[in-house]
């Protein structure tokens, strides 16, 4: 006897599985990561993320536009400064790189969102996200620079900031010197499960932020564990947090399934280049069928919960969906 209940009707053929798909990707999800350096005329392929660049600023206004011709709603910017110190001036300065990109892309299109990643590791000359006292990274007196760091990408026009180094107690500082300065309706993002992931490896290349010494797992979350990623977003929430992120996204879709169901706040999983370095290495030996890997892995993101995702492979997932 057959059986009356056939599941693969509605599989049939495109137009029924368009209609009946649970979950759908579109341009307005994606939030694409720029690197702006210092000089001009500038544009620097990451060897390990291709398609990726290091871009002065006059560069980064071109990709700008770029971003929003494929209708893609925001960017978020991480800056490499020519100088580098034990305290991450550069991070802080309302010169520096990261407000100088803010300045021109807001002024050349204004309505392009444009998110800054709060943070000092790429500003620090020993690459860790604050400063060093003993050998290890001191939170308070770091908490203190980063909100200076927030004020100072805000007063350039950043539409939101990200604080992305996990020091304890910096969203409800950022938030209090926000609003000190009358930026009481400017969003903070906060990297709030950020863990101490082998998944980074590129961005190092990217943001030129290997630390000299020791690794992140003092301040980055363990990868093994679940139930802390709830307390860690609650806290973000309750210091202020608009959205709050998971990264990386695709060993902690579980994580990204948590909080979605926790908490009643938007949910951001940003893409990291490690992902997305493998999927462009594979179907460079054709391995893989890149287009349609990226495609199954951004849905699957969305689908574990992600309202927005950050993700290098915004301009060509954008190609694909406006095609």
């Amino acid at each position: 006897m057959f059986p009356v209940n056939r599941p693969r009707r509605l599989r049939k053929n495109k137009i029924i599985r368009r209609m009946v798909s649970e979950t759908s990707l579109s341009p307005d999800d994606f939030i694409y990561p720029l690197f702006v350096t210092f000089g001009r005329n500038v544009k620097k392929e990451i060897s390990s993320m291709p398609g990726c660049f290091q871009e002065s600023v006059d560069e980064i206004v071109k990709s700008a536009r770029e971003v929003k011709s494929l209708n893609i709603p925001a960017v978020i910017l991480f800056g490499i400064p020519e100088h580098k110190d034990e305290k991450g001036s550069g991070a802080y300065d309302d010169q520096g790189i990261v407000q100088n990109a803010v300045r021109a892309i807001k002024d050349a299109l204004p309505e392009l969102y444009v998110i800054t990643d709060v943070c000092m590791c790429e500003n620090t000359s020993h690459g860790h996200c604050g400063i060093i006292e003993n050998g290890d990274v001191v939170n308070d007196p770091t908490v203190e620079l980063l909100a200076m760091e927030a004020v100072s990408h805000a007063k350039a026009g950043a539409d939101m900031v990200a604080p992305s180094d996990m020091m304890d107690g910096r969203v409800e500082a950022i938030r209090a010197e926000l609003d000190d300065h009358g930026f009481h309706d400017l969003p903070i993002m906060s990297y709030a499960a950020k863990y101490a992931s082998g998944f980074y490896g590129p961005f190092r290349e990217a943001a030129e932020s290997t630390p000299q010494f020791g690794d992140r797992r003092s301040y980055q979350m363990d990868p093994s564990n679940r139930r802390e990623a709830l307390r860690e977003v609650a806290l973000d929430i309750e210091e202020g947090a608009d959205i709050v992120m998971v990264k990386p996204a695709l060993s902690y879709l579980d994580i990204i399934s948590d909080i979605k169901d926790s908490f009643d706040v938007p949910v951001a999983a940003y893409n990291v280049s490690g992902e997305y370095s493998m999927i462009k290495a594979a179907d460079r030996l054709g391995w893989i069928d890149g287009d349609r890997v990226m495609m199954e892995v951004l849905t699957s993101i969305k689908r574990a919960g992600a309202d927005l995702i950050l993700t290098y492979f915004a301009k060509d997932a954008a190609t694909v969906l406006n095609s």
